[in-house]
């Protein structure tokens, strides 16, 4: 595994992932019990004007912050026998006779059979795979705090401002992930981060509450530019994708970490299932037919409700009409979770 930064360290996430892939994750003992993940089985979602709409999550999750999942996945890699290359960057992947070299930007050489891109929402590797979606401008950005605050521990809020929304959820350690998705646009017209909240996302009552009422951990926000809810292709010049690289939800509908390693579950089992050989195309056709039945009317679905907000008035109809209709909102959280990934037996893993 080739990763540009060095463990542990914070990314732009809602840090909440949908219990479908909890007993997976134990099944390989790869769930975080000793950390102390957060259990949330409550959902709030608010309009701009502060009107706000309750339900019950029925699969529930768990919160944990990326600092300390990701490094205690990365432990696990390497208990497993996996090496982990930090500090290195891949800006080039070709193909080979017998398989694939990836070129970094320190002019090391790393070669391998087969080669799987999970590089996240964006990446350098994206623009030197020439993917369709790198070469279109997207509005999005993203900013991230971890926060001390007053705040049910089992509950999921999201709060809505114009031309954004916001997710608050507990972590470990007493510690919040605060984490928004706005506009460029937005940013540009107050010209500062700070003064944009100030301007916008206080004028939801709640936001304006927790943003005056919490201790803010981070020196500065997390940033990240451009992020891209487009289709993506599975995979470019024999490279497989998962996770983000391969497909993004929108973070409305909460789900994109367990989407992730939902997806890297059904790669590996393509994987193992065609070992003997490694025939990339025969591993991406079989993978693509997966990916797809799991994911792709997921997707659109995620997509398709983002519309319903992030406009004053839009997402003020939206929610009164739920709360009148609670079974749209049901089938709204059902059709953009899964259902239960399915344990590994031991000798598969």
């Amino acid at each position: 595994m080739i990763e540009k930064n060095t463990y542990p360290f914070h990314r732009v996430c809602g840090e909440y992932i949908s219990n479908e892939v909890k007993p997976f994750l134990e099944s390989i003992d790869c769930f975080p019990f000793a950390l102390q993940p957060t259990s949330i089985d409550q959902l709030k979602v608010t309009a701009p004007s502060g009107f706000s709409l309750h339900a019950k999550l029925d699969m529930g999750a768990f919160g944990i912050s990326r600092y300390a999942f990701d490094d205690f996945l990365k432990t696990k890699a390497i208990e497993a026998g996996a090496s982990v290359i930090e500090g290195e960057q891949v800006y080039e992947v070709q193909k080979t006779n017998d398989g694939f070299s990836c070129e970094t930007l320190t002019k090391k050489t790393y070669t391998s059979k087969l080669v799987i891109g999970a590089q996240g929402k964006r990446s350098m590797i994206d623009k030197s795979l020439e993917r369709s979606f790198i070469r279109k401008r997207s509005p999005y950005i993203g900013i991230k705090y971890h926060i001390r605050t007053n705040h049910p521990a089992d509950l999921i809020a999201l709060h809505n401002f114009q031309d954004g929304y916001c997710g608050i959820s507990k972590v470990e350690n007493e510690t919040y992930c605060l984490c928004y998705l706005t506009t460029r646009e937005n940013l540009r017209k107050h010209g500062t981060i700070k003064k944009m909240e100030e301007a916008v996302l206080y004028k939801n009552p709640f936001l304006k509450t927790i943003f005056t009422n919490s201790e803010f951990l981070f020196a500065a926000p997390e940033v990240i530019n451009e992020i891209s809810f487009d289709s993506k292709s599975l995979s470019d010049q024999q490279v497989v994708f998962c996770g983000d690289a391969a497909g993004m939800i929108a973070p409305l509908c909460g789900n994109g970490m367990a989407m992730a390693i939902h997806s890297a579950k059904l790669l590996a089992d393509c994987i193992i299932q065609h070992k003997d050989t490694l025939n990339e195309k025969v591993i991406f056709h079989h993978y693509q037919k997966e990916w797809n039945a799991h994911f792709k009317n997921r997707l659109w679905i995620g997509r398709t409700v983002q519309k319903l907000f992030g406009r004053n008035l839009m997402t003020e109809i939206s929610l009164r009409l739920l709360s009148c209709f609670p079974f749209l909102l049901q089938w709204i959280i059902s059709k953009t979770h899964g259902k239960v990934v399915q344990r590994y037996q031991t000798h598969e893993k």
